[in-house]
């Protein structure tokens, strides 16, 4: 299902013609909140550089706008609250929230916009926006699956997308490091950021 860019063929249009809407997508149309229950947004970051850490923001909320019949209207918006982050090690988690990272006191939110989304091809999609952390906001492109929707057992209209994308941290001021005595640094630049979203179709 074409949900961001429907491309037309010939056998549904000519130069002179309107592209068929799906009916199917069409009725995805609407304002969707994000199920935090539901979703998750973390992160895996290399340490020591010989293995991985994993995290994830407990508490962020979020809007998609979905338009079937005019894909290019879709949107999606998100803020997660920095102090909710977990990586399983308190102390960690500490120095994350601290000035040495991402100074959450100062800058309790970290915010996506997005600006353009694209189908790459099946259920594949790209959404680019303007992603926020402290106060340095530069392009992020989103791979991302739609997985579907579905109507729950509480009758209520679901869709769900997961994906994710690199970053180097440095890009957003997060420079703080530690150098090894075998060579090399504590923790990378390099981090992936991973999108598990299920959203709630609003009530028209």
């Amino acid at each position: 299902m074409a949900l961001f860019n429907r491309k037309p063929t010939a056998a549904t249009t000519t130069a002179t013609e309107t592209p068929a809407v799906d009916p199917a997508l069409a009725a995805l149309t609407g304002t969707y909140t994000v199920d935090p229950a539901h979703s998750s947004i973390g992160f895996t970051v290399r340490h020591a550089m010989v293995t991985n850490v994993r995290g994830s923001f407990g508490e962020h909320e979020g809007t998609l706008v979905l338009d079937g019949a005019n894909p290019a209207n879709s949107s999606a918006s998100i803020d997660v609250k920095i102090a909710s982050i977990d990586t399983g090690i308190a102390d960690r988690d500490g120095h994350l929230v601290s000035g040495d990272f991402f100074d959450a006191e100062k800058f309790p939110l970290m915010t996506f916009r997005s600006t353009r989304a694209e189908q790459l091809g099946g259920e594949a999609y790209r959404v680019t926006g303007d992603l926020t952390i402290k106060d340095v906001t530069r392009p992020l492109s989103i791979d991302l699956e739609f997985n579907g929707s579905a109507t729950d057992v509480y009758g209520n209209e679901r869709v769900g997308f997961e994906g994710s994308a690199d970053i180097l941290r440095s890009d957003w001021g997060l420079t703080w490091n530690a150098a090894l005595e075998t060579g090399g640094v504590m923790v990378s630049d390099k981090v992936k950021l991973t999108f598990d979203i299920s959203a709630i179709k609003n009530a028209a």
